[in-house]
This record gives structure tokens, sequence and C-alpha cells, in this order.
């Protein structure tokens, strides 16, 4: 587009060139045709003939001519030199003087600078106007392509924050899914590993289960019930109301080791002085005997007092 403005103002130089060049020659023609037809067109000075008029009939013989045939007009005088001739006074408009001429002519310079000055000035205004057009439009161009590597750096931001996201979220589902695998095998284990401490414990159980039978079946517990009770007996103060035939039975609380925490008398013949006196007996007798095997201790005791 710079290139087409400057090819433009080449052109018009030249044309400005030859319009200035034909309008002073028209100008000098107009002049010079002026010039000439006022010259030519001047009055040209005539003789002066005196005369007078003549009837023909009163001039003897010329009625009775014959008739002759009319003469030629008689040559114009030739012109007088220009010397010779008398100073007339011209007509029309004067000539111009060479100083009116100089000046017109200088005028139609200055005229004809002013306005190649003014196209000059229109030529550059435009110039800049197209090279404003010109910075505009690259700076739009400009400006849509930052545009444009701005919206495709974003799309390759959300692009790759997407794939990160989906990374991510991919790596929490896996890690997600093997605490779960984890969770239940720890779970499937320690399952297994309480249903193996369970049995293991019911198999205890049913083993101490079956010993206790055994050793209750073999009087084990009925002689060490017998020492508790013959414990109670030696520390009872028995009171003057005790009637024969007494029978107690005592619900008796032990802790590990044999000591009493609880006495409580249930069913019983003899009198309050006689509860009492059982009560404080049973507190006496702590620690109360342990018995020949320790998968016979019971914290809870019913023991029957049939003092003799």
């Amino acid at each position: 587009m710079a290139h087409a403005a400057r090819v433009e103002r080449s052109s018009d130089r030249w044309l400005s060139l030859i319009l200035s060049v034909l309008l002073h020659g028209a100008l000098f023609a107009a002049v010079a045709y002026t010039w000439w037809t006022w010259k030519n067109d001047r009055p040209q000075p005539t003789l002066a003939i005196e005369a007078s008029v003549v009837d023909a009939k009163s001039v003897p013989g010329i009625g009775k001519l014959p008739p002759q045939p009319e003469a030629p007009p008689p040559p114009a005088p030739p012109q007088p030199a220009p010397e010779s001739q008398p100073q007339v006074e011209p007509e029309g408009p004067p000539q111009p003087t060479p100083e009116e001429l100089a000046r017109r002519e200088q005028e139609q310079k200055q005229q004809a600078e002013r306005e190649a000055q003014a196209r000059q000035a229109e030529q550059a205004k435009q110039l800049e106007l197209d090279r404003q057009r010109e910075e505009q439009e690259r700076q739009q161009e400009q400006a849509l392509a930052e545009e444009k590597a701005a919206q495709e750096k974003r799309a390759a931001e959300e692009r790759k924050a997407a794939l990160e996201k989906a990374e991510a979220e991919r790596k929490a589902a896996e890690a997600k899914k093997r605490a779960e695998e984890q969770r239940l095998a720890q779970e499937q284990k320690a399952e297994q590993q309480a249903n193996a401490e369970r049995e293991a414990d019911l198999q205890r159980s049913l083993s101490q289960e079956i010993r206790q039978d055994q050793l209750r079946n073999s009087g084990a517990v009925a002689s060490w019930v017998s020492l508790i009770t013959a414990r109670i007996t030696d520390n009872w103060d028995k009171p003057p109301s005790v009637r024969s035939g007494l029978v107690c039975v005592l619900d008796v609380t032990q802790a590990p080791g044999g000591a009493v925490t609880n006495v409580r008398i249930g069913s019983c013949n003899g009198d309050e002085a006689v509860r009492e006196s059982i009560q404080t007996a049973v507190y006496k007798a702590s620690p109360l005997p342990p018995p020949p095997d320790p998968s016979l201790f019971q914290r809870e005791l019913v023991i029957t007092f049939r003092p003799n």
C-alpha cells in the first residue's frame, strides 16, 4: 500500500508540471492572439478627395452615346509604410505592458505553486491517513494475533488442567480402590483373626467347663466350699439366741485372691442377732481359702451355713 502511494505521488508531480507548462503556453497564446487581433482590427486611414455631383443630361453628348460597360472600381491605394501612417488612437482594451505580463506570469506561477503545494499537502495528508490506516490495521492484526495466541494459550492450559484433573481423579480413584481393597483385606484378616480367637476362646472355655465339670464331679468344689464354711465357722461368735438346727444361705462376693467384698444373708431360721453374727464371721474369714484349681474360682459363691 505504501508503494502504491509513492507511485501516485510521482505521477501527480509529473502531471502538475505538464499542466503548469500547458497553462503557461495557453496564457501566452491568448495574449499573443489578443494583441494580433487588436492590431489587425484597427481602422485604416483614408484619403480626402473633393468632388461635385453633375447631372448627366446637362452634359452635351453624354446622352447620345451608347451605353458603356461599367468600369471596374479602381484598385485600393497601397498602404503607406508605418512611418508615414498617421497616429490613430487604438480602439478596444489597451495592450498589457511587459511589466503587467510579467506580473500576471508571476501571479500565475505563484498560483500554480500554491496549487502544487496544496496538492502536495493533500497528498501528504492522504499519505499520513494511509499510514495511520496501515498502522491501525497493523495494530488490529497484532491485537487479533495476540488475542488468538491468548485464546490458544488458555485453551492449551484448560486442556492441560483437564488432563491433570482427569489424571488426578484417576490416581485418586486407584488409591481409593487400593485403600478399599486393603481395608477389606484387613477387615477380612481381622475377622479371620477374631474368628480364630473366638474359636480358641470357645475351645478354652469348653475345655475349662469340661475340666470344671470334671473337678466338680470329683468333689473338688465341695471340698473347697467345705474349707470356706469351716473358716467362717472358726470366726463365728455364736450368740446366746442360737437354736439347734440353724440353717442360713449366704451370698458371698469375693475378689481374686479371696478378699470378701460383700455378704448378703438369704433365707435363715435365726434371729437378727444370729444373722449379724454370721455376716461378721464371713468378713473375719476374709481372705477365703483359694480353690484347689484356679479354674474353679468363682466371684459369686452361694454357701449353705449349717454349724454343728
